[in-house]
């Protein structure tokens, strides 16, 4: 993939964390994670979006991101049969003396994404693109089934697919419709129980006064439900509350768990309830919004008290 490099130098030197779009160099916000900011460079001929990673503090810890972000793709498109976007990165040393990573990837239509798409079909639609979506998750957990020394985990949220070949124009789904998988960039999974990331660098945005806390808590709760299936299913229809779809969830549930007990019954997992969805919904909520609020109160540390810079991009206010 071809990245501009003199571009993401300049952005890097003189970008602005708390308005990203008044800096010097123009770019155009494609969305936002929890912990990331997607965006793509206004003055760039080549469509590529990218996600700003500053939380490395040498270049092994770098390097071996990169090396993981590969061989993550390379897996899900080679050894699974995913779809995957082309992708690319780029380090650089920041101003402030840190490392940050640029992860490039194909910019995907913005009107293509799931969680886009959701809001366009009809309710019968959804259901279909939540079949395709768990159609593509098994393929995920067949991997891994016949795999003793590799575990493969997918955030599988409506939100990391895309659907090839939509037509906003004329908003509908088949059975037999593509979905591409978007979300590359954090490679989870583990060789002989080890993961090839350094999952506490993910805490990085974080106060370093609760670190601690939060790695006790809640780091290995976050990051193991990636390799549970049931658990990122729940995950998959409880973002539904988030989206402002609940009145949708009790027909997704009856999807999942009817593709559960058809298609994937050598799996043997139990079927999902609408209280098990709302409970991990309400928990994940309150994570989220403590973390947020947490960041939003460093922030205010750093740039107001100390007169520092702060080096992540923090959303405005997520509906949940």
């Amino acid at each position: 993939m071809k990245i501009n490099t003199d571009l993401i130098v300049k952005l890097e030197e003189t970008i602005d964390t708390i308005h990203p779009e008044r800096g010097e160099i123009p770019i155009k916000i494609l969305g936002f994670g929890e912990i990331s900011l997607v965006f793509e460079l206004v003055d760039d001929p080549e469509k590529v979006a990218y996600k700003r990673l500053p939380i490395f503090d040498n270049e092994k810890q770098v390097k071996r991101h990169i090396n993981a972000y590969n061989e993550y793709n390379r897996i899900l498109k080679e050894d699974i049969g995913l779809n995957v976007p082309d992708y690319g990165a780029l380090w650089l040393k920041g101003p402030t003396g840190g490392i940050v990573l640029y992860c490039a990837q194909e910019k995907i239509p913005p009107e293509s994404i799931g969680n886009r798409i959701i809001h366009e079909l009809n309710n019968n639609d959804v259901k279909k693109l939540v079949l395709l979506v768990m159609r593509e998750l098994k393929k995920v957990w067949a991997f891994n089934k016949d795999n003793v020394n590799i575990n493969v985990g997918l955030d599988g949220q409506i939100s990391n697919f895309s659907l090839l070949g939509y037509d906003p124009s004329n908003p509908k789904i088949s059975e037999n419709a593509k979905l591409l998988y978007v979300d590359t960039s954090t490679p989870m999974y583990r060789i002989n129980e080890v993961e090839a990331m350094e999952a506490i660098l993910f805490l990085k945005s974080a106060p370093s006064f609760i670190r601690w806390l939060l790695k006790a808590l809640f780091l290995q709760e976050v990051m193991d439900r990636y390799y549970d299936w049931r658990l990122v299913t729940i995950d998959l229809i409880a973002n539904f509350f988030k989206e402002q779809k609940p009145e949708i969830i009790p027909g997704l549930l009856k999807v999942v768990n009817k593709f559960f007990a058809d298609e994937a019954n050598e799996f043997n997992i139990e079927p999902i309830t609408f209280e098990e969805v709302y409970s991990y919904y309400k928990n994940d909520k309150m994570i989220w919004v403590v973390f947020q609020a947490f960041r939003k109160f460093d922030r205010f540390l750093k740039t107001k008290l100390f007169r520092k810079k702060y080096d992540f991009y923090l959303p405005e206010k997520i509906e949940r």
